[in-house]
């Protein structure tokens, strides 16, 4: 990592409040370089509160672009941080209206040149597509990092039409803690507490609305750039890693938007920024990369990045399982167009007749963390234990090495003795020692095998035809390895179980694995910088002598056939920020089920989050809990929030809801 002290540049910071129309001002902090020319604005707009949460990670890019002639902002999401009016759910219309409404403000500043970018990781990736989807007219850029397309499909809550357990909770549980922190005294003086109290009135646990539409309605359609391409008129530059659950947004957007508009880069990373340096690199230097776009788009220099390939994606080598790895082995490629003329789908028949696929209930938990955030235990270990439980089919590597570079497909001709269950299919590369590493997964509600729009119920004893498509991946499987396709009726905690599935009879004769292979050929180079950043903040993580919890610890209970995961997600712990704040956050989840019991599936977070200034002798703390069960007919949900100010109870209060299982 090169850490930049001298710039083209020298720069100003202030924070300042933005208005909005109706009066509510959001906080803003603004990074510029000092000239009297004006410069284009570059926005990252979201709800992780800028004076504390992603402070060490806003330091590291927006002084950066100030130093390289931009006025960079970030702004926090109305009701979040210390900015005002009440917090909605996510990426409602309420957001994205004053998004708009911001991106009209920084153009008018009289330092600002009147044209506008936006970027962001996640939560800000998303925003910045879809406010770009609205086409505010000073908004010719964008660069979305690790976001989605289509809400429903490729996000948080369900993938395949199944119920996404192991986020769909995790996520509801971890945004109601954050949505209950408070301002800061020091930006909102003396009335930060009846500001917080207020919003506390206001909160309602995603999770009764997230589960409340378990089809793709329009709930899940608005903010989807999918539903209208043409909608989107800026420059976007679309960024994703191997390991982020949301990779196959680049793939699409690089198809559908108008190629004189888009470029798209895959690399092997988590769900982080590419220059930060987390597990698993090679990291790139992404701040120098996305500059080149902003010169371009914003500037008008030619930088020669739309002469760049469409798609430039890595392509990962051969490697043994681990939950972590620091640099994947590989290569850089580059493709003209998307679909590629460079790629084929290759169809593997699966053969052996009639099998019957009856995963216990438990497998699925060595599926790695649905989010990976390059911390150690986030990866899947090796596979031979869920391939056990599932039914597997293998294709040797024979003479030259295989490379693919997609989606894989799925059709399994199946037949179901009940209404409901699903299929889950797992791509691994198996080494000659047997080692099995997971290269992608895809799964299917069989309730949603003719859309994720709607819910058949499976005559049973009726045999259909199926497709899943698997997640996105760039691989090379060497010769003397083995192609395996495992397929399996469950996979908890990833996948909510459904209400009596009994799994399902798979016919291997009248069923394929189809490949998307990449001619191998010499590509031109592709090369990136070396990391680049700002000077870090100087946030300090004090020492402390107490064991911490695994990252993820699986308990099995023999007697009882159960078991249990336990995860600590290891999002930050305890920090002391430059200007004396202590912030420290505690979570723990987990993830229960019987080996025989779908009806057994439960889920709960625990969460503690404390914001203390000694100097000022403000001390909050936050205490939340989050379970869902479910019966044949019901989700269950349960969640609680305690917050105290000084160690007095100021707000408490809890809600029981039934949700009907409707698709789910």
């Amino acid at each position: 990592m090169n850490i930049t002290t001298e710039f083209p540049y020298e720069t100003t910071r202030e924070d300042v409040y933005i208005p909005l129309p109706g009066g509510t001002r959001l906080y803003a902090r603004i990074w510029r370089p000092l000239t009297d020319e004006p410069v284009p604005a570059l926005l990252e707009y979201l709800p992780y509160r800028l004076g504390d949460w992603t402070a060490p990670r806003d330091w590291q890019r927006h002084p950066w672009y100030a130093g390289h002639g931009y006025a960079s902002v970030r702004v926090d999401v109305r009701g979040h941080g210390n900015s005002e009016g009440l917090p909605g759910d996510e990426y409602d219309a309420r957001e994205l209206t004053d998004g708009v409404a911001v991106v009209h403000w920084l153009a008018q500043q009289e330092w600002c040149s009147g044209r506008v970018g936006m970027f962001g990781i996640s939560w800000g990736g998303f925003n910045s597509l879809q406010i770009a989807a609205l086409a505010p007219e000073p908004l010719k850029a964008v660069v979305t990092v690790c976001s989605t397309d289509d809400r429903y499909d490729n996000d948080v809550h369900y993938m395949g039409g199944s119920v996404l357990a192991v986020d769909m909770h995790a996520w509801a549980a971890t945004m109601l803690a954050f949505v209950c922190r408070p301002p800061d005294p020091e930006q909102v003086g003396d009335g930060w507490k009846e500001m917080w109290l207020e919003r506390l009135e206001a909160v309602e646990p995603f999770i009764h609305t997230w589960l409340a539409h378990q089809s793709r309605d329009d709930y899940w359609k608005h903010g989807s750039v999918c539903e209208d391409y043409g909608a989107v008129k800026a420059h976007v530059l679309a960024v994703g890693g191997w390991h982020d659950p949301y990779r196959d947004t680049v793939l699409r957007l690089v198809e559908h938007l108008d190629p004189r508009q888009v470029r798209g880069i895959i690399g092997p990373w988590s769900h982080q920024y590419p220059d930060r340096g987390l597990p698993p690199g090679p990291a790139i230097g992404f701040l120098q990369e996305t500059l080149r776009w902003w010169d371009q788009h914003l500037k008008g220099k030619e930088t020669g990045v739309m002469r760049e390939p469409l798609l430039r994606s890595w392509i990962s080598g051969s490697h043994p399982p681990a939950t972590v790895y620091e640099t994947l082995p590989g290569r850089w490629v580059g493709d003209a167009s998307w679909p590629s003329e460079n790629i084929s789908p290759v169809a593997y028949a699966l053969r052996g007749g009639e099998r019957i696929v009856a995963s216990p209930q438990q497998t699925g938990l060595d599926a790695g963390r649905f989010f990976p955030f390059g911390n150690d235990a986030d990866l899947p270990p090796d596979q031979r234990d869920e391939d056990a439980k599932s039914v597997s089919f293998e294709f040797p590597v024979e003479d030259a090495p295989i490379e693919i570079l997609g989606r894989p497909r799925v059709k399994l001709r199946i037949r179901m003795d009940v209404p409901r269950g699903q299929a889950i299919a797992r791509l691994c590369d198996v080494a000659p020692d047997g080692s099995s590493t997971l290269v992608t997964r895809g799964a299917l509600n069989l309730a949603a095998r003719h859309g994720r729009d709607r819910t058949d119920d499976w005559t049973p004893g009726e045999t259909e035809d199926v497709v899943l498509d698997l997640n996105g991946i760039g691989h090379t499987f060497p010769p003397g390895h083995r192609i395996r396709l495992a397929v399996s009726s469950s996979y908890w905690p990833w996948i909510w179980p459904q209400a009596g599935s009994a799994g399902f009879t798979l016919d291997a004769d009248g069923s394929l694995v189809e490949l998307p292979v990449r001619r191998r050929a010499e590509d031109p180079p592709i090369t990136f910088g070396e990391p680049e950043q700002s000077e870090p903040l100087g946030v300090v993580h004090p020492v402390t002598l107490e064991e911490p919890h695994p990252e993820r610890l699986v308990v099995r209970d023999v007697a009882k056939g159960e078991w249990r995961l336990e995860v600590d997600p290891r999002y930050g712990g305890t920090r002391v920020y430059p200007d004396g704040l202590e912030f420290t956050e505690d979570a723990l989840e987990t993830y229960t089920i019987q080996q025989d019991d779908p009806l057994s599936a439960r889920t709960r977070s625990d969460w503690r989050i404390r914001l203390h200034r000694p100097e000022i002798a403000w001390d909050v703390e936050i205490e939340t809990r989050s379970e869902i069960a479910a019966d044949a007919d019901d989700f269950i949900t349960s969640n609680e929030v305690i917050c105290k100010d000084g160690g007095e109870i100021v707000f408490h209060r809890t809600w029981e809801k039934r949700i009907p299982r409707t698709a789910g």
